[in-house]
């Protein structure tokens, strides 16, 4: 089952960079801005964390959260949090569960090798946990602002 636009997300479960549970439902009345990126401190997915962290304050103005999903291990991303001092969590979807809800797992080509991996996107859930807005294959480059702009524009 995936999501879909003006629908409830259904709710999940992932742990976060210290090992707890943290389920989508723990953010009803808030705005959350769920990001999938594809790996931990490389180049392309330092550059949005650091985008998305230096727009923190921006999002809690207009009562978002931020929560950033990959395949990574939690201990891949204390370290990612550590070095870059992101302010937000990073939940670990090793299994790709969540990334398949989205339909974000997908078959890539890189240097003529193809594996999976998660295409980077991201999503918008409201207060009440509908999808409302979605980003599909992002580019880094201006995508925080965008959001945080589609935020300003509907609350």
């Amino acid at each position: 089952m995936t999501v879909e636009l003006g629908k409830e997300v259904t709710d999940f479960t992932l742990h976060n960079q210290n090992g707890e549970e943290v389920r989508l439902s723990d953010y009803r009345g808030k705005h959350v801005v769920l990001y999938f990126y594809p790996k931990d401190m490389t180049p392309g997915c330092t550059t949005e964390a650091c985008n998305f962290r230096d727009a923190h304050k921006s999002f809690e103005e207009l009562d978002a959260v931020i929560l950033g999903v990959s395949p990574d291990p939690v201990d891949s991303h204390q370290k990612f949090i550590d070095k870059h001092e992101l302010p937000f969590l990073l939940l670990a979807d090793e299994e790709h569960k969540v990334a398949e809800q989205f339909d974000v797992w997908k078959l890539k080509k890189n240097f003529g090798k193809e594996y999976y991996g998660i295409e980077r996107s991201t999503f918008i859930v409201d207060k009440e946990g509908k999808l409302i807005k979605e980003y599909r294959k992002v580019r880094v480059d201006g995508h925080v602002e965008d959001a945080l702009e589609y935020l300003r524009e509907n609350q």
